[in-house]
């Protein structure tokens, strides 16, 4: 079996992609060792149980060399990624892992079971993969929210670079959008989650465009509706971005679970803007995509800002 890219839909979400080709040996997995704590984070253990499946993860993507080194220090630098990402409070839904999960089954041509079952003999596992993913989408959103933060271009540098492009204007789509949520209390998110899915269905396929709303909302029980008002492209969360962008105006996008319970987002109208502040978010826009594509960058500069600050234990 023949891995190849780890999820394209990875970079949608804005995550770090790394190269995955190895074949999979099918051999039984060795019986588990003791595990004690290798390295601390901030707080935060690293065992040698997770070297060792890390490790395991690397000889699957073909890496060479020490492999536990290189696992401990993968495993330090997702620790900091992880608890940037947790204190932006950004949450990436189970849902979001699920599918993209199931998109690299899908890709090599394997059922999610199998792909679980391939992972598991390899000395990796699914929960494992799973939350290597989750790690990936929440740093490419730490890091895009940190440029957008710290290194947003103004109006005057958009000019200058639309002076060195030849002086055209870049345009980009804004869109008037709701947002419809129907809240599940995170006690009861497994035991309600598809019947408040279902609903939010039911009031998708009544809704004609964004006038009656919260008209249809009021008679719903736990529904929160709220007018974004207008969003260019290059500002959509990428969560919806991609569904916002491939919903016509008067149509809602599909239901999401995300942390508030199952919601959706009504494209009201688009219509196409072009100015100075428009070419800035484009501009700014373009140099986002180029994260994760080297060695240096915005992302390394965060994860070693961060690294400068952390207090790392090595047991």
């Amino acid at each position: 079996m023949t891995f190849v890219r780890l999820l394209a839909g990875l970079a949608a979400a804005g995550a770090i992609l790394i190269i995955a080709p190895a074949d999979v040996s099918l051999a039984p997995r060795p019986a588990m060792a003791a595990t004690e704590v290798a390295v601390v984070v901030n707080g935060q253990p690293i065992t040698t149980y997770q070297i060792r499946q890390r490790a395991a993860f690397l000889k699957l993507r073909r890496e060479g060399g020490n492999l536990t080194q290189k696992a401990t220090d993968e495993l330090i630098d997702e620790a900091l990624k992880q608890q940037e990402t947790r204190r932006r409070g950004i949450k990436i839904p189970d849902q979001a892992v699920d599918q993209a999960f199931g998109n690299f089954a899908s890709q090599n041509k394997l059922t999610t079971a199998q792909l679980t079952e391939v992972l598991s003999r390899a000395g990796f596992s699914a929960s494992g993969f799973k939350d290597y993913i989750r790690t990936q989408m929440g740093w490419g959103q730490a890091v895009q929210a940190s440029v957008r933060k710290n290194d947003r271009v103004s109006e005057q540098e958009a000019v200058q670079r639309m002076l060195a492009q030849g002086g055209k204007k870049p345009k980009t789509t804004e869109y008037t959008l709701q947002q419809v949520i129907f809240v599940i209390p995170e006690a009861e998110r497994k035991a309600k989650m598809s019947l408040r899915k279902r609903e939010a269905e039911g009031m998708r396929s009544r809704m004609r465009g964004c006038a009656g709303t919260y008209d249809i909302a009021k008679n719903l029980v736990d529904v929160t509706v709220r007018d974004l008002g207008r969003v260019a492209t290059p500002e959509l969360p990428p969560r919806w971005k991609d569904s916002v962008e491939a919903t016509s105006p008067g149509k809602t996008t599909p239901v999401q679970e995300t942390e508030r319970g199952a919601e959706f987002i009504a494209v009201c109208n688009t219509r196409e803007v072009s100015d100075d502040a428009t070419a800035a978010m484009v501009f700014q826009s373009k140099d986002l995509e180029k994260l994760g594509k080297g060695e240096s960058g915005p992302d390394k500069e965060l994860l070693d800002k961060l690294k400068k600050n952390a207090q790392i234990v090595r047991k």
